[in-house]
């Protein structure tokens, strides 16, 4: 199969021949502009299994002669920015079934894929599938509120968003796209009815957490037009909202964009297309922070008995694997056709033609982790059990023992202290036990309204704490407050382990630094049949504070 894909060498198609380049099935023409570009990108794709051809193609020159040319089966357009294309923006569709070519793109402009319907029966007449939105927005999401839907009777809200690294790399077709629309009105869905919305200019935080992993911080969302906002309420137009998003990072320049999109919005500004040189030079040069990202979904709405639902699905992707996941729906379906099941023939939005699972079998390559929480499900239940969410059967029977309703658990431990003068001080001011070897130890877990209250017994010396889901920035997170110092920590759920792994930290509810806080290596584990703790507390201006290990039993 002769797969031609116009911006071969960009940032989405370079990652498209990337996904594809081990399947021997394909011949991957790599077309550009520049041919120089477009054999250079070749040559770095050694050991490739796909037969590689380089080609410059002209996407405003003759389109049919140069598709009469090549011969491809099918053409995926990843160059753009599609919101740019202007009047003759469904030329190379057109030139597609002229010449009998299937065809795909990543249009992520709302008003190009809603358009795409008008050569539908073109498609079917030529027997081709011309598929538009061909990436995470709203391939991935329709397939995934389709997952969290399931069984629910009707669904009210949909919401969204997309938070990469600031280390992905973002081209400058995408900068162009998001300066293009930012402040200007697009079509939406809110309370049941189509209104203008204003990209950029709309926020909501959330905190991405797949359920046992360290989820990201929580993160500002702002309001983009993406295709999900009219295709899906194409697919659910019983909701009554749907909101998609992006969180780019570093925060304070996703803030300073939001001010200047309000600046188009009122209209003191036209657009901001004239600073996309600039937004592209500041987002990728000024960034900092984690070498992660993400995505969610979130959905509400009534069970099949009435009851009120709220459900959402996280995804987080580690360093470099994140980027390559809008270019993954495009994989999956020339994998899919490959094998003999190819999209039914017509013109669409491509929301039905993959599924979940379809992304998961990709998924499974990658250091990319997925999960799904459900809220009123998790109402109600012990707090390690709600924090941990679908992560919590994969524990050991004895530590989900230890964390389910238990009253008082029993058993020996030692203990270690810092030697110096500040960290003595900080174990003082904690209420941390003196050091001691066999010690026995009592641990009584008190339930209330506040969360749960840990008092700790170590031969004679009681220090206590209260341990709750955290909230707002905190969210997802297990917070435990010492006096008036709080710690926010991941669940972070390995083999036979549950790891607490530090994320925040706040004096009297006001946040500090983290790179003031002390240093923790907290986590449980199972030895010979019983509980085990393991907690080290340090700080790098004092050294090691207290750490103490041990083992615990329930009591009746």
């Amino acid at each position: 199969m002769k797969l031609l894909v116009v911006g071969g060498y960009g940032i989405f198609g370079g990652r498209i021949v990337q996904l594809l380049q081990n399947e021997p099935r394909l011949t991957l023409i790599v077309a550009g502009r520049s041919l120089a570009k477009a054999e250079a990108w070749c040559k770095t794709r050694t050991g490739a299994a796909a037969q590689m051809v380089p080609i410059a193609f002209d996407r405003d020159g003759d389109l049919s002669a140069q598709l009469s040319v090549l011969g491809p089966d099918c053409v995926v357009d990843a160059s753009g920015p599609f919101q740019a294309y202007g009047a003759g923006r469904y030329r190379l569709i057109e030139a597609c079934i002229a010449q009998g070519v299937h065809y795909l793109d990543l249009a992520d402009g709302s008003d190009f894929v809603a358009g795409i319907s008008d050569f539908d029966a073109a498609a079917k007449q030529a027997g081709l599938f011309v598929l538009s939105g061909v990436s995470s927005f709203p391939v991935l999401t329709a397939a995934v509120v389709r997952r969290l839907a399931t069984g629910m009777a009707r669904v009210d809200t949909i919401r969204g968003g997309i938070a990469p690294s600031p280390y992905a790399g973002v081209g400058e077709n995408v900068i162009r796209a998001i300066a293009g629309y930012a402040g200007q009105p697009v079509e939406l869905v809110r309370d049941g009815v189509k209104v203008q919305g204003h990209p950029l200019t709309k926020q909501m935080r959330f905190t991405i957490a797949p359920p046992g992993k360290v989820p990201l911080k929580s993160t500002l969302f702002s309001l983009f037009d993406v295709p999900d906002l009219r295709a899906l309420a194409d697919l659910w137009p019983e909701a009554k909202t749907i909101w998609m998003g992006a969180g780019p990072v570093p925060e304070s320049l996703h803030r300073a964009l939001i001010g200047f999109a309000w600046l188009v919005r009122i209209g003191l500004l036209r657009s901001l297309s004239p600073l996309a040189p600039l937004m592209h030079w500041a987002s990728n040069r000024l960034r900092w922070g984690e070498h992660r990202g993400g995505m969610f979904v979130e959905v509400e709405g009534t069970g099949a008995a009435g009851e009120p639902v709220r459900r959402s699905w996280h995804l987080l992707a580690e360093g470099d694997d994140g980027p390559f996941i809008p270019a993954m729906a495009v994989e999956a379906l020339m994998r899919k056709t490959l094998d003999g099941q190819a999209p039914a023939p017509g013109a669409r939005a491509a929301v039905r033609d993959l599924e979940l699972e379809d992304y998961e079998a990709l998924f499974a390559s990658k250091t990319i982790h997925t999960g799904f929480r459900d809220q009123a499900a998790d109402t109600g239940k012990p707090l390690y059990k709600r924090v941990a969410g679908d992560a919590w059967p994969d524990l050991p029977e004895e530590i989900r023992a230890m964390h389910d309703g238990l009253g008082m658990a029993e058993g020996r431990a030692s203990v270690e202290r810092g030697d110096g003068m500040l960290s003595r001080l900080a174990a003082w001011l904690v209420g941390f036990p003196p050091a001691g070897a066999d010690v026995p130890v009592r641990v009584c877990f008190k339930t209330g309204k506040a969360g749960e209250v840990w008092t700790r017994t170590f031969g004679t010396h009681t220090f206590s704490s209260c341990q709750f889901a955290g909230r707002g920035r905190s969210q997802q997170l297990l917070c435990e407050r010492f006096g008036l110092l709080s710690f926010a920590t991941a669940l972070v759920v390995e083999p036979g382990k549950l790891s607490l792994v530090l994320r925040r930290w706040s004096f009297l509810g006001l946040p500090l630094p983290m790179w003031l806080c002390p240093r923790s290596a907290s986590y449980e584990y199972v030895e010979d049949g019983r509980f085990r703790f393991h907690v080290e507390i340090s700080h790098p201006f004092t050294g090691l504070i207290v750490r103490y290990r041990g083992w615990l039993v329930p009591e009746a």
